[in-house]
């Protein structure tokens, strides 16, 4: 299980939090989401690549930027 961290755009209240904490765990095998909002950053665990790539489409596809 791998660990990081990443750099989400465009979160402004705890409604995005919210969206950004569930699209992470839609993905299978992620473990550990932690989004601060001050920040921007989401943290969590995953199983492999193909989940941390399912992890930043899915935050995506709510809206928000990966950087």
């Amino acid at each position: 299980m791998a660990k990081t961290t990443l750099n989400v755009k465009g979160m402004t209240c705890d409604h995005c939090v919210a969206a950004v904490t569930k699209a992470a765990k839609s993905v299978a095998g992620v473990k550990c989401v932690k989004v601060d909002l001050g920040s921007g950053n989401v943290s969590f665990q995953y199983p492999d690549d193909n989940a941390l790539g399912q992890v930043k489409t899915a935050i995506t596809e709510e809206g928000f930027e990966v950087v």
